[in-house]
């Protein structure tokens, strides 16, 4: 039987001692809880289920945030943007509760008052991934009792799928505005942007020792699919080159100038991942295949590559009217 005693505090405390087992203890703020809390406990131990989550119940989210971060998060190639993740985390009022306390209901609450807030549903999935993978390494590599609340919920639905590119003389306005820019390096990457349909990330982390000019190719050993590729160089990107020098060719992002140029561009309702898509409906435009595109832009797979394809009517019906009078 459970022994329970009542303590000094006003609380009482359930002590379960069986031969061959660790003590078992746990003290609540009334005798009716501490009677169901030692009644399941014996029960379990009798049918061999039980299991130690005291170690689960004393780690607060907030502890095994600060662990994940130490352990984990430098390994991954989004450190940074992951650590900023586990800071909003760190602040939130889940942060002092134990993780084995912490339920699906609480997680979906979260999910709904961030897009109530106008999140976006890629921003929240993103936040919530990070909770998951905690539980993950907790149960896996900590040792710690606990059920992974994230798998039980629904994640928001991202639709990411965008079909805006340069339309008109959009794209004279644009390099002119960039041209014009005090962010010197602004004009030069827009432009490797649209002839090499590179990421933001991997043009912002190109380093001179990546350029090849004596093959006019970029040699890039890793990319965000975990897989290296050469991309060629055009004449107008490589005259966009700055002079040669030792590391990185840009230091920052520029964004603000990017909006900046937009602006002045007068152009609305573009991104800067829209050069990418650009640049990638372009190559298709130039009658290269599915295989060569995908070895320029680093798709890994088809249906990746159609979520940033969106060709011109006017170039295909060009393009069908000349193969037709081949014919």
């Amino acid at each position: 039987m459970a022994s329970i005693r009542k303590l000094p505090s006003g609380k009482w405390n359930v002590r379960i001692i069986r031969r061959g087992s660790p003590t078992i203890t746990k003290t609540f703020i009334n005798k009716a809880d501490a009677d169901k809390w030692g009644r399941i406990t014996e029960s379990e131990l009798d049918r061999g289920v039980w299991v130690d989550r005291s170690e689960a119940e004393a780690t607060t989210l907030a502890s095994a945030l600060e662990r994940y971060r130490r352990e984990v998060t430098p390994k991954k190639k989004g450190a940074i943007r992951e650590d900023n993740r586990i800071a909003k985390w760190l602040r939130s009022d889940l942060a002092c509760r134990s993780i084995a306390s912490l339920k699906p209901s609480d997680f979906a609450a979260y999910r709904d008052k961030r897009l109530e807030a106008k999140a976006a549903a890629a921003t929240v999935r993103l936040e919530l991934g990070v909770i998951s993978h905690l539980f993950t390494i907790a149960i896996q590599e900590w040792g710690l009792s606990v059920v992974n609340p994230i798998q039980s919920i629904r994640k928001p639905t991202v639709n990411n799928a965008r079909t805006r590119r340069l339309e008109g003389d959009e794209e004279s306005r644009l390099l002119t505005a960039c041209s014009e820019s005090r962010t010197r390096h602004l004009y030069s990457m827009v432009v490797l942007s649209l002839e090499t349909a590179m990421r933001r990330g991997e043009i912002v982390s190109l380093t001179w020792s990546e350029i090849d000019l004596s093959r006019s190719v970029i040699k890039k050993d890793d990319s965000k699919n975990g897989d290296g590729r050469i991309i060629p160089l055009t004449e107008k990107a490589l005259a966009v080159l700055p002079p040669r020098g030792i590391g990185r060719l840009f230091r920052t992002f520029p964004r603000s100038a990017f909006e900046a140029a937009l602006k002045k561009a007068g152009i609305e309702d573009f991104h800067w991942h829209d050069l990418r898509h650009e640049a990638v409906s372009r190559l298709f435009e130039r009658d290269m295949n599915v295989m060569e595109v995908a070895a320029v832009s680093g798709h890994k797979t088809l249906q990746h590559l159609k979520r940033y394809t969106h060709l011109k009517p006017e170039d295909l019906l060009r393009k069908m009217n000349r193969q037709a009078s081949s014919v």
